[in-house]
């Protein structure tokens, strides 16, 4: 029998005080840059924790739960066709809640190679420019609303 995805993820907008926002570069679409994203493992799944094990898994940063900031949003996106794949028949569009994680300054990341080929920090402006994700790109221009940092 094969798992599909459930249609149901965590964004995580990693950044520093001054708003340095982390990207990754997809292994499997050079051009796309994004945020942490992942989805949930089980229908029951703790969105909070799905957030910290995505973070671990794409990045090598060891983060509690309790360390992420809840947005309270959620976008309703359509899933592109070329992963429809990986979810049931039908299923065609996904919700995606937002988090953010704030670390004290730019650091060193420990990528999941089967994942994500690349890593750089950048201005919070220039990193929303980079997104391939409308809703990555929107999310990032939110942070100095919803993000713990400062435009000084």
């Amino acid at each position: 029998m094969t798992a599909f995805k459930l249609p149901l993820s965590v964004l995580v907008v990693i950044h520093t005080p001054a708003l340095e926002v982390l990207l990754i570069r997809r292994a499997d679409h050079a051009e796309f840059w994004q945020s942490v994203t992942g989805s949930v493992d089980a229908a029951d799944a703790d969105l909070r924790h799905t957030a910290a094990r995505e973070v671990q898994e794409e990045t090598g940063l060891a983060v509690q739960p309790a360390e992420l900031v809840d947005w309270g949003i959620s976008n309703v996106y359509e899933i592109y066709p070329a992963w429809r794949h990986r979810y049931a028949p039908g299923v065609t569009h996904n919700t995606e809640h937002v988090y953010s994680l704030c670390v004290p300054e730019v650091v060193s990341v420990r990528l999941s190679p089967r994942e994500h080929t690349a890593w750089k920090w950048l201005d919070w402006r220039a990193a929303a420019d980079l997104c391939f994700s409308p809703s990555n790109a929107e999310a990032i221009l939110l942070l100095p609303k919803f993000g713990q940092g400062n435009l000084s």
